[in-house]
């Protein structure tokens, strides 16, 4: 599975530690997640594409569409 969240974060000007400060993570796990050699669980994705406003199927390159699925009464926090 290819992850798209080193392209997206950089497109956005953003650096590593300010998203694993987010995400609550070390800057080094979140290192491994961009080179694929940690498997990202499904809640830190879920959060960032709450945080990118994209969803989770683009971040995981099964769409190339950024729009996120609405959340029809969802109540989640992200």
């Amino acid at each position: 599975m290819k992850l798209r969240i080193r392209d997206i974060r950089e497109d956005r000007d953003l650096t590593q530690k300010q998203i694993a400060d987010y995400l609550m993570c070390d800057q080094s796990l979140y290192s491994k997640y961009e080179r694929e050699e940690r498997g990202i669980p499904l809640h830190l994705i879920v959060r960032l594409a709450r945080y990118y406003r994209v969803s989770v199927d683009y971040l995981v390159s099964l769409t190339n569409t950024k729009t996120p699925y609405p959340m029809e009464g969802a109540t989640l926090k992200s």
